[in-house]
């Protein structure tokens, strides 16, 4: 009986530990709607009837503000990892100067960057000191000399006492 209780406590508490592993979905961004995005035709929307068919871009070019951008993203977790992009979507709406479409594009994953960051050190000028040296480094660098600082006769003019 207890070796039955045991073997089962076991496999609650492996079945408790091993839900924490699972999947986790992720889904974020703009929610992609094909008769809405299909309907944006080049050289007859504007901006106005854009934002009012797909809604406000989920960022605007930085450095032309002729191009729109719509990003939705799904990716997978597991526990505690990175996420991993399974599916990406772009949509770039491109306007001429007037403000009309000029062009729709899709972009899918190839745009996702995977960046890994060096492990070196970048180099400093200065000197290359402990955190404790930096701390107490300066203990016993000024004595209590005649005439130092903080002596009785600092600033007096006179050696000491006479």
């Amino acid at each position: 009986m207890r070796k039955v209780n045991l073997v089962l406590m076991t496999a609650v508490a492996a079945a408790t530990l091993l839900g924490g592993c699972s999947r986790i979905k992720l889904n974020q961004g703009y929610i992609v709607d094909e008769q809405l995005v299909s309907s944006v035709q080049p050289g007859i929307d504007n901006r106005a009837s854009v934002q009012k068919l797909l809604g406000r871009p989920t960022f605007a070019s930085e450095f032309d503000s002729n191009q729109w951008y719509y990003v939705s993203r799904n990716a997978t977790q597991l526990a505690f990892l990175q996420p991993r992009a399974k599916t990406q979507n772009i949509l770039i709406v491109s306007f001429d100067a007037k403000g009309n479409v000029a062009k729709v594009e899709r972009r899918g994953l190839e745009k996702v960057a995977s960046l890994t960051p060096v492990r070196e050190k970048t180099p400093t000028l200065g000197r290359h000191e402990s955190l404790l040296n930096d701390l107490f480094g300066n203990i016993g660098q000024f004595g209590s000399s005649a005439g130092g600082v903080g002596s009785p006769t600092a600033g007096t003019g006179r050696d000491g006492p006479r």
